[in-house]
């Protein structure tokens, strides 16, 4: 086992095409860290770079203390497993897990210990006779990580392994893993796009972005404390509902209402210029009024932009706090899920809005209700895709120029 760190590691694709952007990352031994993002964010490059299927651009990979830039894949130490098995079709299930020891002359003993220890671990015991076509999605799968298991590496390297498998499978796929991480304690690093993966597997979780790390932290501070909105809206489901408008001082205390942005059109308007279109404060959205414990640090922020976020679990149809804050909003959709039900509204400037409520009988859709929100739960950001988190409890956020 080993800890395995990045220095300044980019790569540059042909035709100036730069995947993974002077990213720093430190992982320490026996830790499960999960790179997550969408699609063409640089996760899999950063894997690939890391096992030594990937050439680096710049920068340093360490695997222990070793600097492994210019070693070869089957000498780093590691073993990687990949989205679709890769498993040799004309062997049975034990003659895949052992092949790597085969080719490494390891004693027959040697080999047939560790294959059946894995297979213990893994539940394949019924299996090794079988070849891969004789095997569901689920059982192929755990074949391939008992192939990486038996190697006995510094560190495994999963790359979208479950993504194959069906809603059901992946969920109970994933308590394999992460229960035989518990168990071996081998330092692993796994990518997905999928964020509830991400959320259940890693003790912390790297968010991507663009060939660029935007935060890595636990899964619950960076749901709870996200840097910036792009993390907000991508980690969660349903995403973050997010809300365009300005903050006023009143009465010694600031109010965020809600307004609409707009693209620039010729002429003069109420509103103020801000990325990505005009802002427009018409007078008829809603009000709420910011918490006591984030008013010092948007007090600078006062008559400005800024984008409001809501999570949908934290709408509730009645009020659960003191601190609760009165939204009226139609609904459009009302989706039963069991004990909750998502609730698709729209207030008088955004929508769709998605909500996460207690399931109650009698809602009827085009109709106007009151929500509720804990204004405690709420975030706030600078405008743009990407904006800061205005209240993030670890960096100072500063009013733009």
């Amino acid at each position: 086992m080993a800890r395995v760190e990045l220095e300044k590691v980019s790569k540059v694709f042909p035709g100036g095409v730069r995947a993974v952007d002077g990213i720093d990352l430190s992982i320490a031994d026996q830790e499960f860290i999960v790179l997550v993002g969408p699609s063409g964010c640089g996760k899999s490059t950063t894997l690939r770079m890391i096992a030594g299927l990937e050439e680096i651009t710049e920068g340093v990979v360490r695997i222990g203390e070793r600097i492994v830039n210019d070693v070869p894949p089957k000498n780093r130490n590691i073993a990687m497993v990949f989205q679709n098995y890769a498993l040799y079709p004309h062997m049975t299930v034990y003659k895949n897990m052992a092949f790597g020891l085969k080719l490494r002359k390891m004693p027959k003993a040697e080999i047939h210990k560790r294959v059946m220890e894995a297979a213990r671990i893994l539940n394949l015991e019924d299996l090794l006779d079988r070849k891969p076509k004789a095997l569901s999605g689920g059982q192929r799968q755990r074949v391939a990580v008992g192939r990486a298991i038996v190697r006995e590496p510094a560190a495994f390297l999963f790359d979208e392994p479950l993504s194959n498998l069906d809603a059901k499978l992946r969920v109970t796929t994933r308590a394999e893993l992460k229960r035989l991480h518990h168990r071996l304690k081998t330092t692993t690093i796994y990518v997905t796009h999928d964020q509830e993966e991400a959320m259940t597997l890693g003790d912390r979780i790297v968010v991507m972005k663009d060939g660029v790390i935007h935060q890595t932290d636990t899964p619950l501070r960076t749901y709870n404390d996200p840097v910036n909105r792009f993390v907000a809206g991508f980690i969660g489901m349903p995403p973050m509902n997010f809300f365009d408008g300005i903050l006023r001082s009143e009465g010694g205390r600031l109010i965020f209402e809600e307004g609409r942005l707009e693209r620039p059109a010729g002429g003069e308007g109420n509103g103020k210029a801000a990325p990505g279109g005009l802002l427009k404060v018409p007078g008829n959205g809603f009000r709420l009024p910011v918490p006591a414990e984030a008013s010092g640090r948007l007090g600078e922020w006062a008559g400005r932009h800024v984008v409001l976020g809501i999570r949908p679990e934290y709408f509730h149809l009645r009020p659960v706090s003191q601190d609760a804050a009165e939204l009226k909003v139609r609904l459009n959709v009302v989706e039963p899920l069991g004990n909750d039900m998502d609730v698709y509204m729209d207030t008088e400037l955004h929508g769709p809005v998605v909500g996460r409520v207690e399931a109650t009988a009698g809602l009827s859709i085009n109709t106007t209700v009151r929500m509720y929100v804990d204004v405690k739960k709420v975030h706030f950001f600078a405008p743009g895709e990407a904006g800061m988190n205005l209240c993030h409890r670890t960096e100072s956020a500063h009013a733009p120029a």
